[in-house]
C-alpha cells in the first residue's frame, strides 16, 4: 500500500512538473509580428508625466476614464479631470480622456479630430484653441498664439487662431519647395518650419530643386503602371539649393537670410532662434562636408551678424542638434559636438567665445533633460563607455565634471520635474521588460511605479545573450548577440542566420530587453536556427573614430568585422558551419550583398532589403558623407560597387 502512494504521488508530481511545461506556447509567425506591440508588449501607465512645471505626476486612469493626479511619490492618486466633466465644459463627445500636453501648472492643451482645446483644471473653463488645416500637411502649432503653418504642394501657408489662411509663399514653380524638410532629412533635420519663442515669426526652410535630375518611378496603384517623378540627387550630381526664409506674423513680410557669401552648393541646418526673437542661428557646411561655419543672422533683415565659430574635420563634420539657450541667458547657449572624439556638450556666448566644455568623458551625450533649480546644473542622458547603456548625467555648466546619476543597468528613459528634483525613470535591460520608477536628483528610487510582468512568460522563447568579440583590427572590442532556441541542445547542430545593419546611426545590440531583437528572430530561433548579430565598427554610440573608420570605403572594415563574427560562430561545437543565412535591410542589405559576393562561400542564403548596390546611384547627401565624390574617390566607389563582384555569386 505504501509503495502504491508512493507511486501515485510521484505520478501526480510528474503531472504536474509536465503540465507546468506544456503550459508554455508556441510562438506563431503571426504572434511574433502581429502582436510585437500589443499582447508581447510590456506594460506602461497611460499618460504618465509631470503636471506643468510642477512636482506633482499625472497619468490616465487605467479604464481612461479620468485624470489623476499624485505628489512626487506615485503613491496615493487622486481625480484631477473626468472625461464627462471635459465633455460638459466644452461641448464635446469624447469617449475617453485624451493626451494632453501642459502649458504651466493648470492648464493644457490636446487635439480632437480636427480640433486644438485648451483647459485650465483649476478653474474648471476651456476653449476651442484652433481648427487643424484639412487640407494641409507638414502641420506645425504655434502653442503661444495657436497659429498654424502647413503647406500644400511646394508652399507654405498660416491659418491664423482667427481663423484666416494667408500664403507665406506663392511659387507655381514646383521646383521651388516651401515649409518642407530639406537635405533628405539628413543632419538632423525632421521639418521645414520653426516657430520663433513667442510665436511672433515663422522661420522656413526652402529647397531649389531647378538643377536635380527627375528620379522615374513606376505607381503600382494604378489600373495601368503609371510613372511618378520625384527628385533625387545622386553623388557628384546637381543638388538642390537651400535657403531660409524669416516671415513676420504681424506685418505679413518674408525675407530671407544672406546665406550666399560662399557657394550656394552648401548645406543648412540646425537652425535654432534666439529667445528674444532679434536673431536666428545657422550650421551651414561646404558641399564636402568637413567644414561647417555656426553663423548668427538678424532677423530684421536678414544679413549675416558674424560667424560665432567654425569645425572642420579631414573626414566629415556633422552637425545634427540645434542650439540649446541657456534658461534666463539671451546670451549663452549649449552646442553639441564630436571635436573631441564624443559628442560633448560646449557652452559659448552668443559673440562667438567658447566658454567651457560642460560634459566628458569616452561616451555621447545624446539629449539636453534640462537644469536643475539653481540654474548651475544640466542633467542629459546619453551612453556608457561600452555603448550598451543609457543613463542620466549631471554636469556643472561651468567646467567639464560629468557624473552618473542612474543606479541601474540598462537604458533609461528620462523626464524632469518642473523643478528638477525628481525624475520619471522608465527602463529595461536584457532579462528586464520595463520598470517605470520615480527617483530623485542623486538616483535614489523614490518608488516603484510599475513593475511590468514578462509578456512572454507564457510563451517558448528562448536564450538571449549578450557577448565581445574583437574587430578585424585585433584591438577594438565589439558587441554582439547571440540568441539560442527554446529547446537548445549543445549536442546537436544548428543552422544560423545572421541579421546586421552595420552603419552609422544605428545600434542593433543593447543592453535592452531582449537585447533590442524583434520577436521574429525568436521564431526563427525555434525552427532550428542559432541567431547572431554583431555591432561593427561604423556603427553608433562608440565614438567618432569608431564610426568614420567607414569613410571612402563603406563596406570594407565593416565587412572583415562581420567575418571575425563568422569566425567567432565557426569557433562554436553546435554551428553547423555549412547552413549559414544572413538578412539584413537598407544599409543591412548592402551589407548581405556585400557578404555574399565577397565572401563567396560563407553563407548560403542571403536576403537582402532595399540594397544599395553602387553608391554613386545614392543620395548626395548621406553617399557624399562617407565616401565624397566619385571623381574625388573613383577606387572607392570601384572597391565597393557591388555590381565588379556579381561573378563570385
Amino acid at each position: 500500500m505504501k509503495r502504491f502512494l508512493i507511486l501515485f504521488v510521484l505520478s501526480l508530481l510528474f503531472v504536474s512538473g509536465y503540465s507546468q511545461v506544456e503550459v508554455k506556447k508556441e510562438l506563431t509567425l503571426e504572434d511574433a509580428v502581429l502582436k510585437r506591440f500589443t499582447d508581447f508588449y510590456p506594460d506602461y501607465i497611460y499618460g504618465l508625466q509631470w503636471r506643468g512645471d510642477s512636482d506633482n505626476l499625472v497619468k490616465k486612469s487605467d479604464d481612461l476614464d479620468a485624470l489623476l493626479i499624485s505628489d512626487h511619490t506615485g503613491e496615493k492618486w487622486d481625480t484631477l479631470l473626468k472625461v464627462d466633466e471635459l465633455n460638459d465644459k466644452l461641448g464635446i463627445q469624447l469617449k475617453r480622456i485624451p493626451s494632453v500636453s501642459w502649458i504651466d501648472h493648470n492648464s493644457f492643451f490636446f487635439k480632437s479630430g480636427s480640433d486644438y482645446y485648451k483647459y485650465n483644471v483649476s478653474e474648471g473653463t476651456g476653449e476651442k484653441f484652433t481648427r487643424f488645416p484639412l487640407e494641409g500637411t507638414n502641420i506645425d502649432l504655434c502653442k503661444k498664439t495657436g497659429n498654424i503653418a502647413y503647406t500644400i504642394d511646394n508652399n507654405l501657408y498660416l491659418k491664423k487662431s482667427n481663423g484666416d489662411c494667408v500664403s507665406v509663399t506663392n511659387f507655381d514653380d514646383k521646383n521651388i519647395v516651401s515649409g518642407q524638410s530639406i537635405a533628405r532629412n539628413e543632419f538632423g533635420i525632421t521639418k521645414g518650419t520653426f516657430w520663433s519663442p513667442k510665436g511672433s515669426f515663422l522661420a522656413f526652410y526652402q529647397k531649389d530643386e531647378s538643377d536635380v535630375k527627375d528620379y522615374p518611378l513606376v505607381d503600382i496603384t494604378t489600373r495601368e503602371a503609371t510613372l511618378k517623378s520625384i527628385k533625387y540627387p545622386m553623388a557628384g550630381m546637381s543638388s538642390e539649393k537651400p535657403k531660409v526664409g524669416i516671415y513676420n506674423v504681424k506685418s505679413g513680410r518674408t525675407i530671407y537670410l544672406n546665406t550666399s557669401e560662399g557657394s550656394v552648393d552648401h548645406y543648412l541646418t540646425n537652425l535654432s532662434w534666439g529667445p528674444d526673437e532679434k536673431f536666428v542661428y545657422l550650421a551651414e557646411l561646404n558641399r564636402e562636408q568637413n567644414h561647417m561655419w555656426f553663423n548668427k543672422y538678424d532677423v530684421e533683415t536678414g544679413e549675416k551678424v558674424k560667424t560665432l565659430f567654425e569645425e572642420q574635420h579631414p573626414k566629415y563634420v556633422e552637425p545634427e542638434q540645434p542650439a540649446w539657450f541657456i534658461p534666463g541667458k539671451n546670451d549663452e547657449f549649449l552646442w553639441f559636438s564630436r571635436r573631441n572624439g564624443f559628442n560633448h556638450l560646449y557652452r559659448f556666448n552668443t559673440e562667438g567665445e567658447l566658454l567651457n566644455q560642460v560634459t566628458s568623458g569616452k561616451f555621447p551625450v545624446h539629449s539636453i533633460i534640462g537644469l536643475d533649480e539653481s540654474g548651475k546644473f544640466v542633467y542629459v542622458t546619453g551612453a556608457d563607455e561600452t555603448g550598451l547603456n543609457e543613463y542620466l548625467y549631471i554636469a556643472k555648466l561651468k567646467n567639464d565634471k560629468t557624473k552618473k546619476v542612474s543606479r541601474q543597468f540598462g537604458v533609461h528613459n528620462y523626464r524632469m520635474s518642473g523643478k528638477g528634483e525628481y525624475f520619471i525613470d522608465i527602463y529595461s535591460d536584457l532579462k528586464t521588460p520595463r520598470i517605470t520608477q520615480v527617483i530623485n536628483k542623486k538616483g535614489k528610487i523614490v518608488n516603484e511605479l510599475l513593475i511590468s510582468p514578462d509578456p512572454l512568460a507564457d510563451v517558448k522563447i528562448g536564450s538571449t545573450e549578450l557577448l565581445d568579440i574583437t574587430a578585424a583590427d585585433n584591438k577594438t572590442i565589439l558587441h554582439a548577440r547571440i540568441i539560442k532556441p527554446y529547446d537548445f541542445d549543445p549536442s546537436k547542430k544548428y543552422k544560423v542566420l545572421v541579421y546586421l545593419y552595420g552603419g552609422p546611426h544605428a545600434q542593433m545590440v543593447r543592453n535592452a530587453w531582449l537585447a533590442y531583437a524583434p520577436l521574429w528572430m525568436h521564431y526563427m530561433a525555434n525552427r532550428g536556427y542559432i541567431i547572431f548579430t554583431v555591432d561593427n565598427r561604423g556603427s553608433a554610440n562608440r565614438g567618432f573614430e569608431f564610426e568614420n573608420v567607414i569613410h571612402r570605403h563603406l563596406g570594407l572594415n565593416e565587412m572583415n568585422d562581420q567575418m571575425k563574427g563568422v569566425e567567432y560562430l565557426r569557433s562554436l561545437p553546435y554551428i553547423d558551419t555549412s547552413k549559414m543565412a544572413i538578412h539584413g535591410w537598407s544599409f543591412g542589405g548592402f551589407m548581405t550583398t556585400t557578404m555574399m559576393l565577397r565572401q563567396p562561400g560563407t553563407f548560403k542564403v542571403g536576403v537582402a532589403g532595399g540594397p544599395v548596390i553602387n553608391w554613386k546611384w545614392y543620395e548626395v547627401m548621406y553617399g557624399e558623407r562617407y565616401m565624397d565624390m566619385p571623381r574625388e574617390n573613383p577606387e572607392g566607389y570601384k572597391e565597393n560597387n557591388l555590381l565588379n563582384y556579381a561573378d563570385s555569386l
